[in-house]
């Protein structure tokens, strides 16, 4: 038996081996599914020759987060490409609001508001080292960057309550930022909505939201790769039911939800911890439609086609009302769309007459309806013609997400709601979010602070509480890469 047993492959589950086996541990890795990566998988789906991302696309965490820092993807061959455009927001009447790496020249498209812009974005990304750093951080110690806390205590409070309606003269800067608010996947506005949108917003003028170049399959690779490389093992095909199938490891890691926390541990847990658990809440879903289509989407504005990641939603008062309908779980015709035409930052995803395209809807936890037609039309709204383009497309509704990932119950790609109070304690209060009441069995899900995302601190936190407490190490090793 192996020192360590991580169950589930996710990036937080293979980043947490990563820092284990580079401790000098012996690792072993248990999938459920027939290949590793969890929301990091890409495989074909119409067409051999094209590349779809069955879960996550767009890679701004992979950039950013300390963990990935270290373990430098581009070292390993994993190449993030940055498009020219991070973000964009087409409106009605063929207008668009586009957020260029420069906030200069981000600024002078919007306008009155091009000045607010400036003012709330550049200070973030002079200082986006700390304010990453704290937002991903496991949020029990004192940040790093004062100046960081500081700009971010200053701008919380405007972007998280009603005072966020103002925060723009215009349509287009405000359905800017709301749009990214909106990734928080839950009610807006709102303390985490805030600042998933102050983060995720600075980001596209720092580190950029990048693409891996050949699909986000890639950086799974890479981590699995140096797993391997230190001495860890990985099993896929294999579910896990039943801790007692690893009585003989010292620590167990559980890259998973808290619901199959509770089905895995059973009785083994005490009650009351079992009942704090089952309090767990989970926030909205997300329907996925994949296409392929034989050229690129004709968006009203041609300046959208060169942007990265495209968010449809319409103003910031529609984004509103869209996602917190979604959750309070009440089903809409026109959710919040995130869409992504790959081909666009990496032409080597398109071959001749044929490209892929990814995109989400945000629905009420559990929705069983065909997001299919919803997202066609959201699309159709911006640019008008893009059916006659579809060749092949495939839809899965947010009650089938769990299918492909029992953590996204209900379709919840954030394995859990992003409430204030949810932000902070996950899975339930405790200065050590990562340890479960059974001795050696640890949590390291996104179900842990600082929550979803591909940037591997969850698992990177619950490896060095699982070092300390099991193994009585400090030191964390160094994750960068050996010859």
């Amino acid at each position: 038996m192996a020192d360590v047993v991580i169950v589930g492959s996710g990036p937080n589950g293979l980043a947490a081996g990563v820092v284990l086996a580079r401790a000098g541990l012996g690792v072993a890795v248990y999938e459920a599914a027939e290949a590793i990566g969890g929301g990091l998988v890409s495989e074909s789906l119409f067409d051999e020759r094209i590349t779809h991302d069955l879960c996550s696309a767009v890679h701004p965490m992979a950039a950013a987060s300390p963990f990935f820092r270290e373990f430098d993807l581009a070292a390993r061959g994993v190449e993030l490409l940055r498009p020219e455009i991070s973000y964009a927001h087409p409106l009605d009447g063929g207008r668009a609001a586009v957020a260029f790496h420069d906030v200069e020249r981000t600024a002078e498209r919007l306008g009155p508001d091009g000045r607010r812009w400036r003012r709330l974005m550049r200070p973030l990304v002079e200082h986006s080292a700390g304010v990453t750093e704290l937002l991903l951080s496991g949020q029990r110690s004192l940040p790093r960057d004062p100046v960081a806390a500081a700009l971010l205590a200053r701008r919380l409070p405007r972007h998280a309550t009603r005072l966020a309606a103002g925060a723009f003269a215009g349509e287009e800067a405000a359905a800017l930022l709301a749009g990214v608010a909106a990734h928080a996947l839950g009610r807006l506005p709102s303390v985490p909505a805030a600042a998933v949108a102050l983060l995720l917003g600075h980001l596209g003028h720092a580190g950029g939201w990048p693409l891996p170049r050949g699909g986000s399959g890639r950086i799974a690779a890479a981590l699995a790769d140096d797993i391997r490389a230190h001495g860890g093992t990985l099993h896929t095909g294999h579910r896990v039911t039943d801790l007692r199938e690893f009585a003989g490891a010292r620590a167990v890691l559980l890259d998973t939800g808290v619901r199959e926390l509770l089905t895995i541990a059973g009785d083994r847990l005490p009650a009351g911890y079992a009942r704090r658990l089952a309090r767990f809440r989970y926030g909205p879903g997300a329907a996925k439609v994949d296409f392929l289509v034989s050229e690129p989407i004709p968006w009203a504005d041609p300046l959208v086609g060169r942007a990265g990641t495209v968010h449809l939603g319409g103003t910031r008062a529609e984004i509103v009302r869209q996602e917190n309908l979604a959750a309070r779980g009440v089903p809409t015709e026109e959710p919040f769309v995130l869409l992504v035409d790959p081909a666009v930052t990496d032409p080597g995803r398109a071959s001749p007459g044929a490209r892929p395209v990814w995109a989400y809807a945000h629905v009420p936890n559990g929705d069983d309806r065909d997001p299919l037609p919803l997202v066609r039309a959201q699309i159709e709204r911006f640019a008008p013609g893009f059916g006659e383009t579809v060749l092949h497309e495939r839809a899965v509704a947010a009650a089938d997400y769990a299918s492909h990932n029992p953590n996204y119950v209900g379709g919840d790609i954030a394995s859990g709601a992003m409430t204030l109070w949810q932000s902070v304690a996950r899975p339930v209060p405790g200065l050590d979010p990562y340890r479960t009441p059974l001795p050696g069995v640890f949590l390291c899900s996104a179900a842990t602070p600082p929550g979803p995302s591909v940037h591997g601190m969850c698992g990177l936190l619950a490896a060095r509480s699982v070092l300390r407490h099991r193994f009585g190490v400090r030191a964390l090793p160094s994750l960068a890469p050996r010859p």
